[in-house]
């Protein structure tokens, strides 16, 4: 009789599967033996793309901090509780934070990627003859350093604004900081008349050296990051060890008081593990 509830589950899935995909049946169907120059064909085409894969995918690469929910709701049926679905939902913002973050520092790395690259195609377009506001607005067309600012430092640059004033606003996003050495190179070389390619190659190499440092940190470090992961992953080791020799883990943290008083211990425990050795490692990535 415990295994009323997850049975009664499975064959639930197992009757939605059956009817969703006699639905995409019928709608491939349509599709196939439909007129290609019909509207009828481009309707069917277009449901079908939307209940296809590919039609979930991108849904599901910008959410997919709701997995821990599919995952709550897989071990809530297998234990027969709804504190998973408790932790699940609690695990969404928290994780979907994380990924955010995680988004945000790809974007700054890829900015400054751009930056160094602007550095290099400026000098170059410069010691080929180009005036400086050509050489730039051609720079920034290729590369994409200047992000929402762009238009407002061509527009300096082609009407005689103040374009280090215009690259200083466009550092201030997230990884675009090398444009601060950038509007010093431009100052000096339209007030002073000194060499602007040579400058810029100084730069570039610059911003070249503190990229490299960075990713060989970032390499010191897999290991530590590798440990860490380790630890997060030693209690599904632990169930998996339990149920191997014939025990039932879930089982006793969801229905026992020693299994919810464990559970809870261990849960504070591993958290504040994983938040101290998150934070020693990324201490250690500061520059």
């Amino acid at each position: 009789m415990t295994g009323q509830p997850m049975y009664a589950a499975v064959c639930a899935g197992a009757a939605a599967w059956l009817v969703l995909e006699r639905g995409r049946g019928t709608r491939r169907a349509r599709l196939l033996f439909a007129d290609p120059g019909s509207a009828g064909a481009g309707e069917a085409r277009s449901a079908l793309e939307r209940w296809s894969w590919r039609g979930w995918a991108p849904l599901l690469r910008g959410r997919r901090e709701w997995l821990c929910l599919v995952v709550a709701v897989a071990l809530a049926l297998l234990g027969r509780s709804v504190l998973p679905l408790l932790a699940g939902a609690c695990a969404v913002p928290l994780v979907g934070r994380r990924l955010r973050a995680a988004a945000r520092a790809r974007e700054r790395e890829r900015r400054a990627d751009a930056v160094i690259a602007l550095c290099g195609a400026l000098a170059g377009e410069l010691r080929a003859g180009w005036q400086p506001g050509q050489a730039l607005r051609w720079a920034a067309g290729t590369t994409g350093a200047l992000g929402g600012e762009e238009a407002a430092v061509l527009a300096a640059a082609r009407f005689g604004g103040d374009v280090p004033e215009a690259l200083r606003k466009a550092a201030r996003e997230g990884g675009a900081d090398g444009l601060v050495g950038l509007a010093a190179c431009w100052k000096v070389a339209v007030d002073g008349g000194a060499g602007f390619a040579a400058g810029l190659d100084r730069l570039e190499a610059a911003l070249r050296e503190r990229r490299d440092q960075r990713e060989r940190l970032r390499a010191q470090l897999a290991g530590a990051w590798a440990t860490v992961a380790v630890l997060a992953l030693l209690p599904v080791v632990g169930l998996a060890m339990g149920w191997a020799l014939g025990a039932d883990p879930l089982r006793v943290l969801f229905h026992t008081p020693a299994g919810l008083g464990c559970l809870a211990v261990g849960g504070l425990l591993e958290a504040a593990g994983l938040w101290w050795a998150a934070r020693v490692v990324r201490s250690g990535e500061e520059p």
